[in-house]
């Protein structure tokens, strides 16, 4: 897997805690410094982490599914994108009414916006791609996009982080195509 496609895979994985970024920065709850690091570099943190969970997971299964990884890697990243696609729909937007930059509220957000990186690891250890590099980018990509969506929140809004949503979908979608036709008719 080039740069380019793993840059696509962290820009993608990133718009569920782009958006939760934006929306905290909407809420004015997230007004220091210290809280956007804070949470931008947890929401990074989580997306470097899933991904080597999911990995170690697929490592595991991968002696029983390999005939069908190029499936598994599709359907994941389908999947996956397809959630990200009908949440960025949703018109509910998320409200902060205290710092999600703290306590329980930081935990659940960081699990939440990454738990699509858990899914996106199992799929590179079907493609016996490793890990390590894949993951640095996409934990830097998201600390960054995360920190840029709580500065920019009070000015963009929750419309553009749902746009993002739905843009992020589509390039898992895309990603998983290429990959099932890669494998279908150029192997």
């Amino acid at each position: 897997m080039g740069f380019v496609q793993i840059v696509m895979i962290a820009l993608a994985l990133a718009m569920d805690a782009f958006a939760v970024s934006l929306a905290a920065g909407s809420s004015g709850q997230v007004s220091t410094q210290r809280a956007a690091v804070r949470l931008s570099f947890n929401f990074g943190l989580f997306q470097f982490l899933m991904p080597i969970i999911g990995w170690f997971l697929g490592i595991k299964i991968l002696p029983l599914i390999s005939s069908l990884d190029h499936w598994v890697a599709f359907f994941l990243l389908f999947i996956v994108g397809f959630r990200m696609i009908r949440s960025g729909f949703d018109k509910q937007g998320r409200t902060f009414s205290k710092d999600p930059s703290r306590g329980i509220t930081l935990v659940i957000l960081s699990i939440a916006t990454s738990i699509d990186a858990l899914a996106i690891g199992l799929g590179l250890a079907m493609l016996g791609i490793k890990i390590i590099y894949p993951c640095l980018v996409i934990g830097i990509i998201t600390a960054i996009l995360s920190f840029l969506g709580i500065r920019t929140g009070n000015r963009l809004g929750i419309k553009f982080g749902k746009k993002m949503e739905i843009l992020g979908g589509l390039i898992l979608m895309g990603i998983g195509t290429k990959i099932l036709i890669t494998h279908l008719f150029l192997s």
